[in-house]
């Protein structure tokens, strides 16, 4: 994991790699990744660091592998909707006639 982190550092794009391990659960190990974009990320699938972690990933893991991917934009490079756009016709059975549209906060 530490070669990984260091091999992973030094690619064009990555703005931080790093493991760590689960304060409430010790045998939890966490990988938090940020990328300048989705083709740096994608770069980084290609890398023969990340072929070589992959073959050696279960024989130190014990347990499933579970991912999520989050993607935070700026607002102001959103495409913005008409008011026509955002309204849900409440003949589709929908709770609501409009549709809220809010900015998403990941922490």
């Amino acid at each position: 994991m530490q070669r990984m982190s260091v091999a992973s550092r030094e690619e064009y794009g990555c703005i931080s790699y790093e493991f760590y391990v689960g304060l409430s659960d010790p045998n939890t190990l966490l990988l938090f990744q940020e990328w300048d974009s989705v083709d740096a990320l994608q770069d980084h699938f290609d890398t023969a660091h990340m072929e070589e972690f992959l073959k050696v990933l279960p024989d130190v893991l014990d347990g499933e592998v579970a991912t999520r991917r989050y993607e935070v934009r700026n607002p102001n490079d959103i495409p913005s909707q008409s008011n026509d756009e955002q309204r849900v016709p409440a003949e589709r059975g929908d709770q609501s006639a409009h549709r809220q549209s809010r900015q998403k906060i990941i922490h």
